[in-house]
């Protein structure tokens, strides 16, 4: 398959438009109707249905085949423009919202930074194709376990903070004069579903061990990236919320209750691009000595 006919199909299927794809791409509408029949004649299938533009049954497949490959191809290219490229005087981040704590934000040289913050999944792409230096991503492990992170690229990940969790809760909430809770305890609650800003609920799910989809049902769903909005949001009887400990500050209302059982951590990582080339320099190893200091 050529990559650049497979492109130009994920940009159509991701747009549900030729038109658009067409914009997006810089090529005319006719180049990439000339691009899908060319991938569909190759590939002896229909991929995409034309009103409405959506993938065929053999569309959606290869979709979940051609965005990792587009994602290392594009990895790989980032990967060798680096050998020839000059020294960095900017340094460009990518993280997670909830990896932007104090610790992390006061690395950050003083001049000449760009920060990026991404859904956390999307972070270790970011760093694979060149789009940043250095990402900080985050999510809930048992203590000193990595991060479980997607395969896109040879990444070095290490650690530079681990924090215990709490539930946010309204003042008046019956459970809010607990020395501890277990997640066991909190499976019937409604809680907000904030992906970006907390701890996403199909971790809370996965972790607990429950019956698929059973449980930590969503009161209302918050799709921002600011924590201090989530913790009001739980202050005002929303729903209940699991942060890292230092996430919660200065939130009038609310009340923060240890996550005792499971023993589980937020744990924060510090992810560069692999290779005896990547060696940090410049404001990117100001950067990292003063993250892992």
């Amino acid at each position: 398959m050529d990559p650049h006919l497979l492109r130009t199909y994920v940009t159509v299927a991701r747009l549900a438009s030729f038109s658009a794809a067409a914009r997006e791409l810089g090529y005319t509408q006719s180049a990439v109707s000339q691009h899908i029949a060319a991938l569909e004649a190759d590939l002896g299938l229909p991929l995409l249905t034309r009103r409405p533009v959506a993938p065929t049954p053999a569309g959606e497949r290869l979709l979940e085949h051609a965005r990792p490959l587009l994602l290392r191809l594009d990895a790989a290219r980032a990967d060798l423009d680096r050998f020839a490229a000059a020294p960095r005087t900017a340094l460009s981040i990518a993280a997670s919202p909830l990896a932007l704590t104090p610790r992390t934000l006061a690395a950050l040289p003083t001049t000449a930074v760009t920060l990026r913050a991404l859904p956390r999944d999307l972070v270790p792409a970011a760093v694979a194709t060149g789009e940043a230096d250095a990402g900080l991503v985050e999510g809930v492990v048992a203590p000193s376990d990595p991060l479980p992170l997607p395969d896109v690229a040879p990444l070095t990940a290490t650690g530079v903070a681990e924090e215990p969790l709490v539930v946010v809760l309204p003042a008046r909430h019956p459970l809010a004069a607990r020395p501890g809770l277990r997640l066991a305890d909190l499976v019937d609650a409604r809680w907000l579903d904030a992906p970006a800003a907390g701890i996403p609920l199909d971790r809370l799910r996965t972790v607990h061990g429950g019956p698929a989809g059973h449980g930590f049902r969503t009161a209302l769903r918050y799709e921002g990236t600011d924590t201090g909005t989530l913790t009001a949001l739980a202050a005002a009887g929303h729903g209940l919320a699991l942060l890292p400990r230092p996430a919660t500050d200065g939130c009038p209302g609310a009340v923060v209750v240890p996550l005792v059982e499971p023993r589980l951590v937020h744990r924060t990582e510090l992810l560069l691009a692999a290779g005896v080339h990547r060696e940090p320099h410049g404001p990117v190893a100001e950067f990292t000595g003063r993250l892992k200091s």
